[in-house]
């Protein structure tokens, strides 16, 4: 494995251990929902989205306990995101990170309840964490528009639903751009924007973690689009060559794979370049950003 992501699993296990406490088995029949959440957020997953949190806190001084509440949080509401895409309704997937996803371990209205308590866990885990007010206050905002409905993640996942009905979309790059932004990169510019919530950043270290942030999470999805073609399904852990059959608009299937394999370079590029202005403590996270078009997974 290459130097980050032995970072990466190393931060994994250390995330793992510390966010597995907080699932409290109620007593009675109603634990069977907590079950569910805890088996879908334990399992497995790269924990990037957390680690980029830390990765981003960390150039400010801050540590893993300090980005911890912010990044469980943002894992809770990720994995609620995943529960609720695997549903028949929506992708109608039997894997997830290698495991039966959580409505074929369950079953499927214990899967949503499982999601929808994922959701509301992810806010009360803020709202209790003990940052300093006006730093929950901004990560609860930032956190509920980046997931809602009308900027964020529930919006762009309408539009890759409303992709599938259309045959032939008017504008189709920008179409798939405006998926992207809001389903995949919402939630990874959140996870950037959190690290310099926390660590107090001045405008010009928020908009290049921003900036940054952008172009990884355009690459990341690009990346899930390639693999869909070309990956190792037993590496990968969900059901690939699904786009197609399923008539999905992609970056594959929108600029062909050697034009989406380009562009997902420039964006690394670009990228790294925004975060130079850290020096040398940007290290890893363009590490980071190379790994999300590299990886096989």
């Amino acid at each position: 494995m290459s130097d980050i992501q032995n970072k990466l699993s190393a931060y994994s296990s250390r995330f793992n251990q510390q966010i597995e406490p907080l699932f409290c088995m109620p007593h009675g029949p109603q634990k069977r929902v907590v079950e569910a959440m805890k088996y879908s957020v334990l399992n497995g997953g790269k924990r990037l989205r957390p680690y980029l949190v830390y990765e981003t806190s960390r150039l400010f001084g801050k540590s893993f306990d300090d980005s911890f509440y912010a990044a469980a949080s943002l894992e809770m509401l990720h994995t609620y995101s995943l529960i609720h895409d695997d549903l028949p309704a929506m992708d109608n997937d039997d894997l997830r990170r290698g495991k039966p996803t959580c409505h074929k371990q369950f079953d499927e209205a214990t899967a949503i309840l499982a999601g929808d308590g994922l959701l509301t866990y992810a806010f009360e885990i803020l709202a209790t964490s003990p940052y300093a007010d006006d730093i929950k206050i901004r990560l609860i905002s930032l956190l509920s528009q980046n997931a809602g409905a009308f900027k964020g993640m529930v919006s762009g996942q309408m539009l890759d639903l409303y992709a599938e009905t259309v045959k032939n979309p008017e504008n189709p790059s920008e179409l798939i751009s405006h998926i992207e932004e809001m389903k995949t990169g919402c939630l990874l510019s959140y996870s950037c924007q959190a690290g310099a919530v926390i660590g107090r950043a001045d405008s010009s270290s928020y908009e290049a973690l921003t900036k940054y942030s952008r172009c990884i999470g355009i690459a990341f999805q690009i990346a899930d689009d390639i693999l869909d073609v070309e990956g190792d399904q037993q590496l990968v852990g969900k059901t690939l060559q699904k786009d197609s059959a399923q008539n999905k608009l992609t970056f594959v299937s929108c600029y062909g794979l050697d034009k989406a394999k380009d562009m997902a370079k420039q964006l690394i590029s670009q990228a790294k370049s925004e975060v130079e202005i850290f020096g040398q403590e940007s290290h890893d996270l363009q590490a980071l950003a190379q790994f999300i078009i590299d990886r096989k997974y």
